[in-house]
């Protein structure tokens, strides 16, 4: 994490490049922080809303980027107490501990790491492996975007490292993620319907009040602005729905059938109401969720046949 200057962020047009920038890495630092890539990206939004209502308030940012960190892991921070309704930030530190050398060994281990381990570790040695062993940042500029000393950043990091070892030969028992028959039908027909272009069936399914979040660009209400979706999705062939799990998330997955090899691109998620859909968070333009995501297929929504990935 570089020490910028102040006028890197001097004007609002820089602001927004920075923004633009450092939105994957915030992902992964708050999807790791939160445990899934979908409670993340509701961090991250929150985080750059904040910063852009902080930026409006006079005075100068001496290191924009270690200072939109700091946004986000207090929203972070805030997201988790609000989840948990208790307060680890600063959860049972040895201040005098002395931090690990640095090494390829704890790389690996911490980039292996799914995102339901990492929430297994206390929060300041979530955050201080995350941004050390994921990010690559240093101690001094971890204790700057965490406000914790060198100690207790020391501390928080040998302990995180080993408690992530540890973790690593634990067996992962936890049952595969299901769906009820009503839920199972309605997915399923969704995805057979768009992948055969049959629009006008995909928009029966959706109820008059829908909105949609396609992430990182737009946000459209409605059954007449959400259209306009489906006639993009209509003169593209860089897709092929698949049903399955996000973070044991009911969800569409999507890849490129021109690339069969290419893996996931990307993800869409759906909420109903009433057996109509409410809602639709579409990720075509937020890639970088995909990176850190477990993605999980199924057999005609049946059994889970398929573990995609698991950063």
């Amino acid at each position: 994490m570089s020490t910028s200057p102040a006028d890197r962020a001097a004007s609002p047009e820089a602001l927004d490049r920075l923004l633009g920038e450092l939105r994957p890495k915030l992902h992964r630092y708050c999807a790791r922080m939160t445990g899934s890539v979908v409670d993340g990206e509701d961090v991250v939004q929150e985080a750059l809303l904040k910063a852009i209502e902080a930026f409006r308030e006079p005075g100068l940012i001496a290191s924009p980027e270690s200072w939109l960190f700091t946004v986000a892991h207090n929203t972070a921070l805030h997201f988790l107490r609000r989840r948990t309704r208790i307060d680890a930030a600063r959860a049972d530190e040895d201040l005098d501990m002395i931090v690990d050398p640095v090494s390829t060994a704890d790389d690996r281990e911490a980039t292996a790491a799914s995102l339901r381990t990492f929430m297994r570790l206390p929060v300041a040695q979530r955050s201080t492996v995350i941004l050390m062993d994921v990010l690559g940042y240093s101690l001094d500029e971890i204790a700057d975007v965490i406000k914790l000393s060198i100690p207790a950043v020391k501390a928080s990091l040998h302990r995180g490292r080993t408690r992530l070892r540890e973790l690593a030969q634990e067996p992962d028992d936890m049952p595969p993620p299901s769906l009820d028959e009503a839920d199972r039908s309605r997915l399923a027909h969704y995805v057979d319907r768009f992948n055969a272009r049959d629009f006008d069936a995909v928009r029966k399914m959706l109820a008059d009040e829908v909105k949609l979040e396609l992430v990182n660009r737009t946000r459209l209400n409605g059954l007449g602005e959400v259209g306009r979706y489906f006639h993009n999705y209509s003169g593209a062939d860089d897709w092929e729905l698949v049903a399955g799990f996000v973070d044991r998330r009911p969800a569409v997955l999507v890849r490129d059938p021109r690339n069969p090899a290419g893996g996931w691109k990307y993800f869409v998620l759906l909420e109903w109401g009433d057996d109509a859909i409410v809602n639709i968070r579409d990720f075509r333009h937020a890639p970088y969720a995909t990176e850190s995501a477990e993605l999980l297929t199924h057999d005609s929504l049946g059994d889970v046949v398929g573990r995609i990935s698991e950063a």
